[in-house]
């Protein structure tokens, strides 16, 4: 870390010095490679030893969170000119970023799926497969609860409140909020859990939710792998990933009539803080929201009472 933090000041006063930005600009690019420093401390990476690939999920990262494509461009810019310094100062042969492509700008939203098109999906997963229940409840919560590729993978055991009908997620910026769960997402994730006791489990993924096969905690690639899977399977054609379902999660609300403050809430968006959420909107209110609105829960309901 000592090493980690010698090079980042050296490469602030090489920006100052060498290429003579200003101050402003100067911050701006101290707190975009944060971004990328934050990622490599959570992929227990080093910055000397980042492949392309290691970039390149680092950049779907960004998109994943919401961060519109122009800053996403900018924050690339920045890990570019970062790695340039690096080979520069002979800390690197090969620069890790050189064929690191940025977003097009013009990227649109993505795409919405219909409730029967996410069915469909669901329906897709084989459950003759031993991560069968795995995948189905992965998916089911990736839509129930609309979260973030990151947030499913770092759901804990110890984040679960099915008796009051919430589950506790770690957001951007480590911000904590709690979301409603749908009866229909607990009984799959407690599906899961039955076959989970049976699997291997490395020291130190005791409490994540959702594991590999080979016992660590699931990786967002492999959920981004899946839901691609399951898409071509259900023949899909739309260009889909994980965040789609929490596009779609989004759009169906709204179009159902849920309260937009709940929503937000829901997502956990930065333009509400966590403690403004809480003193305005009654947890129960929320629930409700969600629960009432959400299609799904209001198919299962019906299917409840056949």
């Amino acid at each position: 870390m000592e090493q980690q933090a010698s090079i980042v000041k050296e490469y602030v006063q090489w920006l100052r010095l060498e290429k003579s930005l200003a101050a402003n600009t100067v911050e701006a690019y101290q707190q975009d490679l944060q971004k990328l420093l934050a990622f490599l401390r959570a992929e227990g990476l080093d910055v000397l030893d980042v492949s392309t690939d290691d970039l390149e999920r680092f950049s779907a990262g960004l998109h994943d969170i919401g961060i519109h494509p122009r800053s996403q461009a900018r924050i690339l810019s920045g890990v570019k000119s970062f790695y340039h310094f690096l080979v520069l100062t002979d800390r690197l042969e090969a620069d890790p970023s050189e064929l690191l492509e940025g977003p097009k700008i013009g990227f649109r939203l993505p795409e919405v799926l219909t409730v029967e098109e996410i069915d469909r999906i669901i329906d897709a997963v084989d459950m003759d497969k031993a991560e069968g229940q795995r995948n189905r409840a992965m998916v089911e919560t990736l839509y129930s609860c609309g979260l973030r590729v990151s947030e499913l993978c770092n759901l804990r055991l110890s984040d679960l409140f099915f008796d009051e009908g919430f589950i506790r997620v770690i957001g951007k910026g480590d911000k904590q909020r709690l979301v409603p769960i749908s009866p229909r997402a607990i009984k799959e994730i407690n599906y899961w859990l039955i076959d989970r006791r049976h699997g291997r489990i490395k020291p130190g993924n005791e409490d994540y939710v959702f594991l590999a096969r080979w016992g660590n905690r699931i990786s967002r690639i492999m959920v981004f792998h899946l839901v691609k899977e399951l898409a071509e399977r259900a023949g899909i054609a739309k260009t889909i990933s994980p965040h789609t379902f929490r596009h779609s999660f989004a759009t169906h609300l709204l179009e159902g009539g849920a309260n937009l403050r709940a929503i937000q809430a829901m997502l956990g968006h930065e333009s509400i803080a966590t403690t403004e959420i809480y003193t305005h909107i009654d947890r129960q209110m929320l629930r409700s929201e969600i629960i009432n609105h959400h299609p799904r829960n209001i198919k299962y309901a019906n299917e409840q009472r056949k």
